[in-house]
């Protein structure tokens, strides 16, 4: 089952804010001359740069994929605490307490 464009609409929103809203905190592991961080939000970037393209070819299913890989890497970022998400809970999985 496909997803609708209602819902793909919803799922670009969300994480284009989450994408938004992310800062990369400085001084944490590091990838070759990148921070974890830096490396968490391209993926994420890429990913939903992605849903776009499969969303333009007709390809729902495969945009709303694209999407969830996308707001996954910026979850993963959230709660590894390469990202501040201001403690947002609503649009990241990690604990309002947590700055």
């Amino acid at each position: 089952m496909k997803p609708s464009e209602k819902k793909l609409d919803r799922y670009f929103e969300i994480t284009g804010r989450a994408i938004a809203k992310v800062k990369v905190v400085k001084g944490k592991i590091s990838v070759d001359s990148k921070s974890a961080g830096e490396e968490f939000l391209d993926m994420a970037k890429r990913y939903y740069d992605d849903a776009h393209y499969f969303r333009k070819k007709g390809d729902s299913l495969t945009s709303f994929a694209a999407l969830n890989y996308a707001h996954g890497w910026l979850d993963a970022g959230a709660r590894l605490g390469l990202f501040d998400v201001g403690g947002d809970n609503e649009l990241f999985a990690v604990d309002s307490k947590r700055k």
